[in-house]
């Protein structure tokens, strides 16, 4: 008899082939931290190489941005040079017959004390015609104004500008006149033309009128600022070089100073200016403010022999120490020419600068063998208000 074969229900059967459930063992385990720490570190890798590039593009904008931020504020204030209303000087009036009698003789000192109680004495007025005749300076050292620009770069020069506001004391979103400060009034009166008045609000100086030769003309505020560039942006030893500027207003004290020199914009390591004088007739002859002007033709009186034509002659020159600029040239300048080297306010890690900077004729600078990223920026500027008189229609 065979022997029977005993079937295991189905339900059994499967029941015995199903694997024994346990955890991770030890070398699973090790293999999730593995990979687990190569993931994060993966990331962590990703975050920080995003954020260098973050901040090298950061960097960057900022160098890009300061440079031109500073040629725009230096170009916006050296465009209204010599803008003094409606006032022309005589040695600059090409509709004048008569020899000039306020054509500069000696370069002001920008900083030079005034005494409301004593103007004619602080200010005489061979000093105050000197001023509007000489409406831009540039020095390469802190020789001038030694009570205001005491913390001057070596990389810097010292520039001037002066000129009246362009807007009218007291019209719409101008500052209404103030009394103690400083303004310019100009005379539109055919008894009073050519005349000006330089004088302190409340002094009661400005008699001039308009064209009724009733109405008192206009005041506008005087400007004289002085820029350069200093190593420190707010504490000496901050190391952050800055772009400033002295105005001349009231200080705390109620006195009309050039105040001290407040930041405008860091970054800014080296500031270089050079001027273009037009110093030759449009016929080529010399300027020559001690004589009348002269015609090649007088009946259509197109081309004065001995005035300038408006446009620099020559090279565009630098006003140093050893070969400064005298009044001759500083009165006939008709453009200037700007180099600003903009500097990161951080190193960048493993970079070296190793390069040299052209700021014109004042020569290179560098290399600084740091970590800081620098580019120069240049622009010339045309003084309008100046070059505009000398161009013959």
């Amino acid at each position: 008899m065979s022997t029977p074969i005993a079937i295991e229900p189905a339900e059994a059967r499967n029941r015995l082939r199903v694997p024994f459930q346990a955890g991770f063992g030890l070398v699973e385990l090790m293999i999730s931290i593995v990979i687990g720490l190569v993931i994060i570190g993966a990331m962590v890798a990703l975050f920080l190489g995003t954020s260098r590039n973050n901040r090298e593009m950061f960097t960057a904008s900022s160098v890009i941005e300061n440079g031109r931020f500073a040629i725009q504020l230096l170009e916006s204030d050296v465009v209204h040079a010599g803008f003094w209303g409606t006032f022309v000087p005589t040695f600059d009036d090409q509709t004048s017959d008569d020899p000039p009698t306020d054509a500069p003789t000696a370069v002001p000192d920008p900083c030079q004390a005034y005494d409301p109680g004593d103007p004619a004495a602080s200010w005489p007025a061979a000093y105050r015609s000197n001023l509007v005749g000489v409406p831009v300076q540039v020095y390469d050292g802190a020789d001038v104004c030694g009570a205001v620009v005491t913390d001057m770069s070596a990389n810097s020069d010292l520039l001037v500008v002066r000129h009246a506001d362009t807007c009218v004391a007291g019209d719409a979103n101008c500052e209404a006149e103030t009394a103690g400060k400083m303004y310019f009034q100009s005379a539109l009166c055919d008894d009073e033309v050519p005349g000006y008045v330089l004088g302190v609000s409340g002094a009661a100086v400005f008699n001039l009128t308009r064209r009724n030769c009733a109405d008192f003309a206009d005041l506008r505020r005087f400007i004289s600022n002085l820029y350069y560039v200093r190593d420190y942006a707010v504490a000496a030893g901050d190391g952050i070089p800055t772009l400033v500027r002295s105005d001349f207003d009231l200080d705390a004290g109620g006195n009309l100073v050039h105040r001290p020199a407040i930041p405008l914009i860091e970054g800014i390591e080296a500031m270089r200016i050079e001027i273009g004088v037009d110093n030759l007739s449009e016929t080529g002859g010399a300027v020559n403010y001690a004589a009348a002007i002269e015609w090649v033709d007088e009946e259509t009186k197109e081309d004065a022999t001995n005035r300038g034509d408006g446009v620099p002659d020559a090279d565009f020159i630098r006003c140093t120490a050893g070969a400064p600029c005298d009044q001759d040239d500083l009165a006939n300048v008709t453009a200037v020419k700007i180099y600003v080297l903009a500097r990161s306010r951080e190193e960048t890690q493993g970079y070296v600068d190793g390069k040299t900077y052209s700021l014109g004729a004042a020569g290179d600078v560098g290399p600084f063998n740091d970590g800081f990223k620098r580019h120069v920026y240049t622009a010339t500027v045309r003084l309008p208000n100046i070059a505009g008189r000398r161009i013959r229609p």
